[in-house]
């Protein structure tokens, strides 16, 4: 096993170990102590890798090698390291850890930058905790804005400024970065799928990213007694919800060409064995490669969601995200497959279906992503695992896309 390797999968391991469910997967919610642990722990190995480290209002954590140029733009390179519940292991923090060996490449090499290298942690990618996804980097470029920021709450009505002051961040700190600092963001990550597998090809260089849409939809009713109330008098919420939930499938299907609908949370209230529900929140998770299909499909849930407007049931619907399909920059897929060939590592261009901070950055910078094959295809659970001789290869392709973009010497 080569240094990298051991690196990365000692990193792996200790990161894994923060979570609220030993034995059961990651569970890393923002802002939690989970977050503060492996916080502190991203922080002390960005030092001791010789980076210089900040925080800013969002709890994104940035480790800094200064370049030689005055105030030029940085070179990124990083992932998230929030989970979801019960996920795994590598999601976003195989992503982290690699930035991180992209320093200890750097510093191994005592190599010094024109351009500055940051290793970036950012938070709330997967909206676990606070919903709608990729926080951190929307903060950074200001499309979530100050007062968008502060008004996020969990499910137990926790706020983000709230939360972020219970493990000592500081959220009045600067969130919103200049696009002019940013000279690439670099992103690694492991599929999620199984086609890189199933190919036998250790590195996929990401052509484009899916768009999504996420809603979050609340049908309200009347409560009543579960014995005494007679099934024709009943305004159920969650009967209503689950009509509409069974037909979102069809209409991804009808659309086609990739598009998938996912409901994966919902609440009733007041959650009672005995009582009719009175309201029930649920979320809609809508993708598809083109914006054209995520827009349909769009308009025909919100169709469907009206047309249970009835007496006793009122429904409506909040946007928590758009983000259109975005196409990568070219400059840096041709970049990262003539590494690639040099390296001698095997790649394939692809498609990635799941949503990523590169596809946030992408509006203000050059992004570069490769995947590394996932076992099985397996993603968001604890059965999650990625080869640490892939992350290596991966880990190597981005130290030399950040040698040659920083122009380090």
């Amino acid at each position: 096993m080569t240094k990298s390797q051991q690196r990365i999968e000692n990193h792996i391991e200790e990161l894994s170990k923060f979570t609220a469910t030993p034995g059961k997967g990651v569970t890393r919610l923002t802002y939690s102590q989970e977050d503060l642990q492996a916080r502190n722990y991203i922080k002390e190995t960005m030092e001791e890798y010789g980076l210089i480290v900040r925080e800013d209002g969002l709890g994104n954590i940035f480790g800094r090698l200064e370049g030689s140029i005055e105030d030029a733009p940085s070179v990124i390179v990083g992932s998230h390291f929030d989970s979801v519940p019960n996920g795994g292991a590598y999601d976003g923090a195989a992503g982290v850890v690699a930035g991180l060996e992209v320093a200890a490449l750097f510093q191994e090499k005592n190599l010094k930058p024109k351009y500055p290298l940051e290793v970036i942690a950012m938070v709330e990618e997967e909206g676990s905790r606070f919903g709608g996804g990729l926080m951190g980097s929307r903060g950074i470029i200001g499309t979530l804005t100050e007062e968008d920021f502060k008004n996020l709450k969990d499910s137990d009505g926790i706020s983000t400024v709230e939360a972020m002051k219970g493990i000592g961040l500081d959220s009045s700190l600067v969130k919103i970065r200049d696009p002019k600092t940013m000279k690439a963001f670099l992103e690694l990550h492991i599929e999620q799928g199984p086609i890189l597998e199933e190919a036998n090809i250790p590195i996929g260089v990401v052509e484009a990213i899916v768009g999504l849409t996420q809603l979050e939809v609340t049908v309200e009713g009347q409560a009543g007694h579960a014995g005494t109330t007679p099934m024709d008098r009943r305004s159920d919420a969650l009967v209503t919800a689950a009509r509409i939930i069974a037909q979102l499938p069809d209409l991804a299907l009808e659309e086609g060409e990739g598009t998938v609908i996912t409901t994966g949370r919902l609440h009733v209230y007041p959650n009672g064995a005995n009582v009719i529900p009175d309201k029930t929140i649920f979320t809609i998770d809508l993708r598809s490669g083109k914006e054209e299909n995520v827009q349909r499909v769009l308009e025909k849930v919100q169709t469907l969601i009206q047309s249970y407007q009835a007496e006793g049931i009122r429904t409506s619907v909040k946007q928590q995200l758009y983000i259109q399909p975005k196409a990568l920059s070219e400059n840096m897929r041709s970049l990262l497959k003539q590494i690639s060939g040099e390296l001698g590592v095997s790649y394939r261009s692809i498609n990635s279906g799941a949503g990523h901070d590169a596809m946030v950055f992408s509006d203000v910078t050059d992004v570069g992503m490769i995947f590394v094959p996932s076992k099985n295809g397996l993603s968001h659970c604890p059965e999650e695992w990625s080869d640490s001789g892939h992350l290596a290869d991966g880990a190597q392709i981005l130290f030399e896309a950040a040698k040659s973009l920083t122009e380090a010497e």
